[in-house]
């Protein structure tokens, strides 16, 4: 029997893993930089999904469905880990950009001509591209693994700065300090190894 058009998607289960377990798994290696833990976040995830299939009702693609799922995951995990582990990484790039940057006179705290940020020629359509998004994990497991959960949190996840310092118990300096330090070192990743090389990959 032929479905309506306006009919929601059936929801199938058995087929979750073949459809939608590399990309979640991708989504939670990004967020988590461990493969255990990946794993075990995702399966969750399918768990969580079963408990609560009857709620899909196709207002969403079932692939964002789940993400959103994994997302709650990855909340619970950091959450987990601010109660048995102080999070701190105000240690990462001390003085990263300490050299490009003016030190005295009229223009203290500018940038020194030729070691600003390099203008990106065609961001939209980075975004679109698949090689962009693998430098970009590639640039971001560079990061100190704590660094790289607030960037993701706050810029990829979209969670307020507010609840992210109440998951992962810091203050909204440390907060800060720690999202303009992964955007720095971010940059001048993507620079040298996407935008300067024209999409070559690390």
């Amino acid at each position: 029997m032929t479905r309506s058009l306006t009919e929601p998607p059936v929801s199938d289960p058995e087929r979750w893993v073949e459809l939608y377990g590399d990309y979640l798994f991708r989504y939670a290696m990004t967020r988590l930089r461990d493969p255990a833990q990946a794993e075990d976040a995702v399966q969750e995830t399918f768990l969580a999904a079963l408990k609560a299939d009857k709620r899909f009702a196709g207002r969403s693609a079932e692939r964002t469905w789940l993400a959103g799922i994994l997302k709650n995951k990855v909340c619970d995990y950091y959450r987990r880990a601010s109660r048995e582990t102080p999070f701190a990484d105000l240690e990462f790039y001390a003085d990263e950009e300490s050299g490009r940057f003016v030190g005295a006179g009229a223009q203290e705290g500018a940038w020194i001509r030729g070691l600003g940020p390099r203008p990106w020629p065609t961001p939209a359509e980075s975004l679109e591209n698949k090689g962009f998004w693998q430098a970009y994990r590639d640039c971001s497991e560079r990061l100190p693994k704590r660094t790289a959960a607030v960037f993701n949190l706050r810029e990829v996840d979209n969670l307020g700065s507010e609840e992210i310092c109440l998951m992962l118990k810091i203050s909204e300096s440390n907060l800060w300090v720690m999202l303009h330090r992964a955007r720095m070192a971010l940059r001048q990743c993507l620079e040298t190894h996407w935008f300067g090389k024209a999409g070559e990959p690390l």
